[in-house]
């Protein structure tokens, strides 16, 4: 005589002798939970109830924030208007000096035969540039103008006098340009921005107390007008007594004479433009609404 047996009925009849789940019958794991210390209870839990001996400490009757024990405070010593008024505005120029520039080029780290900015400064571990702590670029200074032989076209942010002149004098070119904090991001990291597939966005334009800085000729600088430029060289050269090269004759003319836009962050690469680091291409856009927008 066979007997058909079925499938889960041990499971079934234990389900159907167990009580119904509710929230009255439910507990949780043994040894889950744990009982807590009692504390501050003398003998029967706890003797100081881990806030030490005596005092405001132990009492809870700690003074309030800022209050220095007596002494004036720290917000009362600052004061508010006068020397420290819009420090947080204030920007930062790390200086470069020619003789720092010499020796990178001397190493190899930076290519004279190209135009120089802050990328390759950078990339070359001459200047450290944070723009998270107001830094705005470069201040080239003339320290080592009399040992400064490279005839190079470089790119800063600020430049002193003696700087341009040594090296005007040695036949380069030298601009002062403006970037914002979102440009000179990119401009000193461009690897890791090229790898989210963003495109190139464009420069924005120095903010009103800026401009007549980046318009003035002897600053050299980038708003302003070339024929300018031209008459404030020949004007250092007689200052500083020595004779101004001809860059059109030069070897290196089609480099020396290579300048970015207004609105152009890279040399070579336009606002709008998408590099594809994985597939090692260049995007450029179509459209014509997206041409007139990154159009300087």
């Amino acid at each position: 005589m066979s007997f058909t047996k079925k499938t889960g009925g041990k499971a079934l009849d234990v389900l159907q002798n167990l009580p119904r789940i509710t929230l009255a019958n439910l507990r949780p794991e043994p040894g889950a939970k744990k009982a807590e210390r009692r504390r501050g209870r003398g003998q029967h839990g706890g003797n100081r109830s881990g806030r030490g001996h005596k005092g405001e400490r132990q009492r809870g009757t700690r003074p309030r924030l800022g209050f220095e024990g007596g002494q004036t405070p720290f917000y009362l010593v600052i004061p508010k208007y006068g020397f420290n008024e819009g420090h947080s505005l204030r920007p930062q120029y790390p200086p470069l000096t020619l003789k720092r520039l010499q020796y990178l080029i001397d190493l190899g780290r930076v290519d004279p035969t190209q135009p120089i900015d802050l990328t390759q400064l950078v990339n070359a571990r001459g200047v450290t540039i944070q723009p998270m702590k107001r830094d705005y670029g470069v201040q080239l200074v003339e320290e080592g103008s009399d040992i400064f032989a490279a005839k190079i076209n470089i790119e800063v942010q600020r430049a002193s006098e003696g700087a341009i002149a040594a090296i005007e004098r040695n036949g380069g070119v030298i601009t002062t340009s403006f970037y914002d904090p979102i440009s000179l991001g990119i401009l000193i990291k461009p690897v890791p921005f090229f790898m989210r597939g963003q495109p190139i966005p464009r420069r924005m334009l120095p903010r009103e107390d800026m401009v007549p800085y980046y318009m003035s000729a002897e600053n050299r600088g980038y708003l302003a007008d070339p024929e300018e430029i031209q008459q404030a060289r020949l004007a250092l050269a007689q200052k500083y007594g020595y004779v101004l090269p001809d860059i059109s004759k030069d070897e290196l003319c089609h480099m020396l004479a290579m300048r970015k836009d207004v609105r152009q962050i890279f040399f070579g690469l336009s606002p709008g433009w998408v590099v594809n680091m994985p597939e090692k291409k260049i995007l450029k856009p179509t459209d014509e609404k997206l041409l007139q927008y990154y159009s300087s």
